[in-house]
């Protein structure tokens, strides 16, 4: 039973900087797409960016480039989302996820999210002064 597990939110200044990780069981990080997504109250949730090492890099939203970096440690099985100058607006609970699909594919699908397979519980990021 495959499952990953996201930590690192909490309270945060505006301004301030969060790195969010994302840590696989039960499956090699290696050969997966890692996809992270956000859901503030009443809001649909937001696609942020797909990641591959064995199809591709990072496909990345516009509106998230400047700000959000992800990454990987392959060896330890763990992905990340560095949140760089928090805002408000940022306020959600972040979600990782993974499936054995190329982000190219994933990205051109209808509902990208519909494409994941494993999904964490989410950890929560409260951007406030």
């Amino acid at each position: 039973q495959g499952h990953v597990v996201e930590s690192g939110g909490g309270l945060v200044q505006p301004g301030g900087s969060l790195r969010l990780s994302c840590v696989a069981s039960g499956f090699s990080l290696d050969y997966y797409s890692i996809g992270w997504f956000r859901q503030a109250p009443g809001k649909e949730r937001e696609g942020l960016s797909c990641s591959s090492s064995t199809y591709e890099g990072t496909k990345s939203r516009d509106f998230v480039k400047e700000r959000f970096t992800v990454s990987r440690d392959n060896a330890k099985n763990t992905a990340y989302l560095q949140i760089d100058n928090l805002k408000p607006e940022d306020t959600a609970v972040y979600y990782c996820a993974a499936v054995a699909f190329s982000c190219t594919l994933i990205e051109g699908a209808a509902d990208p999210a519909s494409l994941y397979d494993d999904w964490g519980q989410g950890t929560q990021v409260t951007v406030s002064s």
